[in-house]
């Protein structure tokens, strides 16, 4: 586990943004050539379970269902580390971190279960090869932006976003860490008819959590008690989650998350765009939207 100071909410010196690198036309936060040269050559595992999604789209939320269930509901298992530390991105790094993620992966035992903002495309080869399961969670685009400008609001590692309304120019150009939110999910709805993916909505596990874990369950070829589900269901609430300093984020150190601005988990409840959006924002967003997503059979939740 990776030594982390404890976030006392009081903001620290701030380290420099993460570096933006430009890689099959998606900014991503990657340092250098070099290291995307490794990550690109990463070498899955037949046994790998990857979970992937677009920033600020569940990961956190679905990492934990997820463990829980390898853990068969064990919580203590399940608070072994924190969640950054359990299951390490394919592609990113962490500044307080001695090792790039892709680098904790290689030292892991099997089955590893890893997490990856990365489109589809820019997906390591090894992942396609060695036919991978993975889990794919999709969230209302609007929530989506929302969250996302709460989150470059807090951490030190991505650009101040300004206005909300001058975020939102910027995420439906894709000018933002991983690029297109359309060209994400869209991508992935079609790699999911050529490989092993479950795609999930965010709204939905939300709605109805027992039936998207059971939807899991059948993916993963495991089977659970109801009361184990039920107990998952309830460590995975936003509520207990929020509580949950192995899930919440709060030990990472208050100069990359700055609490003082906004916690982590913020509020994770579909809709809570329309607390933000303009009349004005709303119109020119639905216009983009239905121009970008319009020949697409992926519908979303409003």
């Amino acid at each position: 586990m990776a030594q982390v100071e404890e976030n006392t909410h009081t903001p620290a010196k701030k380290p420099p943004p993460m570096s933006i690198l430009e890689v099959g036309g998606v900014p991503l936060p990657i340092s250098s050539n070099e290291i995307w040269d490794k990550i690109s050559k990463f070498e899955a595992r037949p046994d790998d379970l990857i979970l992937a999604t677009y920033p600020k789209s569940g990961t956190t939320w679905m990492q934990e269902i997820l463990d829980m269930i390898q853990n068969e509901g064990d919580v203590e298992k399940c608070k072994r580390a924190i969640s950054l530390d359990r299951h390490p991105f394919i592609e990113l790094t962490f500044p307080f971190k001695k090792k790039y993620d892709f680098e904790m992966a290689l030292e892991m035992p099997s089955p590893r279960l890893l997490k990856t903002h990365l489109p589809s495309h820019l997906i390591p080869p090894s992942v396609w090869r060695q036919n991978c399961k993975i889990i794919y969670v999709a969230r209302n685009a609007k929530d989506c932006l929302v969250s996302y400008y709460h989150y470059h609001r807090m951490t030190t590692l991505l650009p101040d976003p300004k206005s909300l309304e001058e975020f939102c120019q910027k995420f439906m150009s894709g000018e933002v860490a991983y690029g297109s939110w359309y060209d994400h999910v869209k991508g992935w709805w079609a790699a999911k008819d050529k490989h092993q993916i479950l795609y999930l909505f965010y709204e939905d596990v939300k709605k109805n959590p027992k039936h998207e874990i059971h939807k899991v369950l059948e993916f993963l070829e495991k089977t659970l008690s109801e009361d184990v589900i039920n107990k998952i269901i309830h460590h995975t609430s936003f509520d207990v989650m929020k509580k949950n300093p192995m899930a919440n984020q709060s030990t990472v150190p208050s100069s990359i998350y700055d609490f003082t601005v906004s916690p982590f988990m913020r509020k994770g409840m579909p809709g809570d765009w329309k607390n933000h959006f303009t009349v004005a924002m709303n119109e020119s967003f639905d216009k983009h939207f239905e121009k970008k997503m319009g020949e697409t059979t992926l519908t979303f939740c409003v």
